[in-house]
């Protein structure tokens, strides 16, 4: 199914409500994956993962980008034959075309969006104004300040929404490249360390059963970890009905997003194991963040990383928060079209074409979530 030269132009065939705009090109498209993917999971999990594995982190990578590409191609089949907004919600829709299990999926979806987007708004304002007192500028500002900040910060996303869906991918790009650069500061320092003989690329090919668990029970818990960090391109496909010739560019641009990502995770798990000794990496399993921190604490001591890393944190929880208010608005916007969710909620916007009453929904119950 492609779009008709009507759907393009913004109005249906039947004159009624103006559909969303296609702008979504394959370059804007590959970038949104990558930085859907990426997130903030990378700086999460990989400590936790070399804590779970030691040496061989990289390979639980490998093996979670081979069941998400799996994962991937069922999506890729049912977002060329529905090219519609609502993802796995409009998808179980279509199969058992019951609405209530619609709705459960639904409801899920967009708590699980709504949620991680206003905890990202949080850990915003809080990493913001902890680089700040770490470089001198101020000092603890207080809960009440962190929560203004961040509910700001979902005002200001909602703005973003509103504007236009190409305005929101552009600053997810923004948001994207920045993070492409921290991760590669990480792996340059990584390649560095091992270029001058101080490292340890040996240790890539080592197990270090730190939990007691085995081979196979440590290597599948770690390969859990990292699916779950690598799974975020599943939040594109409610974006498909903004994008130019769905069924021609999705399939190649979601691989070649999921390709880009595992690359980035494993040079990272690489850089992570070569400067760091077992010791260290069973040290920082608990902390989130801390492998990559140590990777340039140790590789690089005069970079003042703990000046720059919560900046750089806040872009990446930045993304996560931006992409899971499109997600959501989206998702609310697909269902009602649907008839799934009350019609007001798929009302559009007849000059930016943004789904407006989703963008308004979503944001107030992420208002009310920031704020508790």
């Amino acid at each position: 199914m492609s779009a008709t030269s009507e759907e393009v132009d913004g109005v249906t065939p039947a004159g009624g409500e103006p559909e969303l705009k296609r702008v979504l090109g394959p370059k804007l498209l590959l970038l949104f994956i990558v930085g859907d993917i990426l997130g903030a999971g990378v700086y999460a999990v990989t400590g936790t993962m070399a804590g779970t594995v030691g040496g061989i982190v990289w390979l639980p990578f490998l093996l979670a980008f081979v069941v998400a590409t799996l994962t991937a191609f069922s999506y890729l089949e049912l977002v060329t034959q529905y090219p519609q907004a609502a993802g796995a919600a409009l998808y179980t829709h279509k199969a058992f075309g019951i609405h209530f299990v619609t709705f459960l999926v639904a409801f899920a979806v967009v708590c699980s969006g709504i949620t991680s987007a206003s905890t990202s708004a949080n850990v915003l304002a809080q990493n913001f104004f902890g680089g700040l007192e770490i470089n001198g500028v101020m000092g603890d500002p207080g809960q009440g300040v962190i929560t203004a900040v961040a509910l700001a910060f979902m005002l200001l996303l909602a703005a973003i929404n509103l504007r236009g869906v190409g305005e929101s991918v552009k600053f997810n790009v923004v948001l994207t490249l920045v993070e492409m650069v921290a991760l590669s500061i990480v792996i340059g320092v990584g390649f560095f360390v091992m270029a001058q003989g101080t490292g340890n690329p040996g240790g890539i090919f080592v197990f270090n059963d730190y939990q007691d668990k085995g081979l196979f029970l440590a290597v599948t818990a770690a390969t859990s970890i990292a699916f779950f960090a690598m799974v975020g391109f599943e939040d594109s496909v409610n974006m498909v009905e903004e994008t130019r010739q769905p069924e021609k560019i999705f399939p190649r641009t979601m691989l070649t997003g999921l390709g880009i990502a595992v690359l980035l995770y494993m040079l990272v798990a690489v850089s992570v194991v070569s400067v760091l000794s077992p010791t260290e990496l069973e040290g920082i399993r608990e902390a989130e963040g801390a492998a990559l921190l140590e990777v340039v604490h140790k590789g690089s001591p005069d970079f003042p990383i703990d000046r720059i890393f919560p900046f750089l944190a806040v872009f990446a929880v930045a993304n996560t928060a931006l992409i899971n208010m499109l997600m959501a608005s989206r998702l609310i916007y697909g269902l009602a079209r649907q008839q799934v969710l009350p019609h007001p909620l798929g009302k559009v916007l007849p000059v930016r074409r943004t789904p407006w009453a989703g963008i308004a929904f979503s944001t107030v119950l992420a208002l009310g979530s920031s704020s508790t």
